[in-house]
């Protein structure tokens, strides 16, 4: 059982050979990511660092049926129309790392993945790792380490910086994944929970949350209902945030109070989550989770 990713993953990469693109293949392909082809339109048969280019995600798919899931490293104004194609190519997976991407588009392709059965992480995010097996994103792959426990966060860089807490605490990940801090995203928390809870490999569960939306509510509701049976530490960005202003990510903004750190972090504490009061208390909180000292 895996969380969506492992080390059998095919990848093409939309928009390889842009900086961003180009810069992040490398690191991916020296993580051991298997990237099978890459596609930016008018660039059809460029090679970058090893991976053949292609014109459309058609072609790419056609010369690489093998592919499976693909990464999106498109201008926001182009970037809905690569969603679109890598969900019609019939990509399971498609992590969109693009960021202002307006929401009615977000939304729109999103509810249309979902017809198709596609999965969008993202957009906005760092994408998603399984540590030792494969990284489809753009985060530091050295940070994690194979181990119980997974991840699901709205803010990149905590995660991170929380895996790397783990890792020194000698607390190995499952998989790590970014949902993206936008206020629609494709993935959300409890659909990522329903994920861990099947993996058998996965024993606890890190959650970083941010004010805003109301996703860890949500979250803490599948705990209380018992629909996720899992021991879960949480974390809240955004402690000291003023309401109404927008701190960082769209999607962290207080209004007519709801979203706000007090609420998330009540509605956890209900649900007999642990609550971290900052990054640095997590490891402790999931060895405690986990029964180790």
């Amino acid at each position: 059982m895996v969380v969506l990713v492992d080390e059998n993953t095919r990848v093409i990469v939309q928009g390889i050979t842009g900086r961003e693109g180009s810069f992040h293949t490398k690191l991916m392909l020296e993580y051991g990511t298997k990237i099978v082809a890459g596609v930016t339109p008018g660039k059809g048969g460029a090679v970058v660092h090893g991976v053949p280019v292609y014109d459309t995600m058609e072609e790419a798919v056609a010369e690489h049926p093998e592919a499976n899931t693909s990464i999106v490293f498109v201008p926001a104004r182009f970037a809905a129309d690569a969603v679109y194609e890598a969900i019609d190519a019939g990509m399971k997976v498609v992590v969109v790392i693009t960021e202002h991407i307006p929401v009615h588009e977000t939304l729109e392709f999103v509810n249309y993945a979902k017809r198709k059965g596609t999965v969008i992480i993202g957009p906005n995010c760092p994408g998603i790792i399984s540590p030792g097996k494969t990284k489809i994103g753009i985060m530091p792959g050295h940070v994690f380490t194979p181990g119980p426990v997974g991840i699901v966060s709205r803010s990149g860089t905590l995660t991170y910086e929380i895996a790397y807490a783990l890792t020194r605490a000698g607390l190995g990940q499952t998989t790590a994944i970014g949902i993206g801090g936008d206020p629609v995203v494709g993935l959300t928390f409890t659909e990522a929970m329903e994920l861990f809870e099947k993996d058998p490999d996965t024993k606890a569960l890190v959650l970083i949350g941010e004010i805003g939306g109301d996703m860890e509510e949500r979250a803490a509701m599948m705990v209380k209902e018992g629909r996720f049976t899992k021991p879960v530490v949480a974390f809240v960005a955004g402690r000291t945030a003023p309401p109404g202003k927008r701190m960082g990510h769209a999607g962290a903004i207080i209004m007519m109070g709801t979203g706000t750190y007090e609420g998330k972090v009540k509605a956890l504490e209900e649900a007999g989550i642990r609550v971290a009061r900052t990054p640095m208390d997590i490891p402790k909180l999931v060895k405690e989770a986990l029964g180790e000292k």
